[in-house]
């Protein structure tokens, strides 16, 4: 069964390439739209740089991002929500996984505005 369509702008800064192919991948699958500028995306993924995360909340303008590592660690996980961030995703990328991330960040957002 195909997963409906997101109309959704993605930017992705800071990721190897064997972790941006398999998330690209993934946005691909549910129709997701790569933006190479962060501030036109309505969702960033980045990689989890501690001394650097603070900088890059300030660069992409207050979106949300969405910490990806190959590290499945709890520890690091809760790290990278308590600096700020929206969420975090690990490899392998299945696009029901990304979709429920994506889900859930537009339909906080939407909350967000409406309030």
């Amino acid at each position: 069964m195909q997963m409906p369509v997101l109309s959704v702008s993605v930017h992705i800064a800071g990721l190897d390439e064997e972790l941006r192919k398999g998330l690209s991948e993934a946005l691909r699958a549910l129709s997701c739209r790569e933006s190479s500028c962060p501030q036109s995306a309505q969702i960033v993924f980045c990689d989890w740089n501690p001394a650097e995360f603070t900088r890059r909340l300030a660069e992409f303008g207050g979106k949300p991002i969405v910490v990806v590592s190959r590290a499945g660690e709890v520890a690091i996980w809760l790290d990278a929500l308590e600096a700020g961030a929206a969420d975090y995703c690990a490899p392998p990328f299945e696009p029901t996984q990304i979709r429920w991330i994506l889900d859930a960040l537009i339909e906080r957002r939407s909350r967000s505005a409406a309030a």
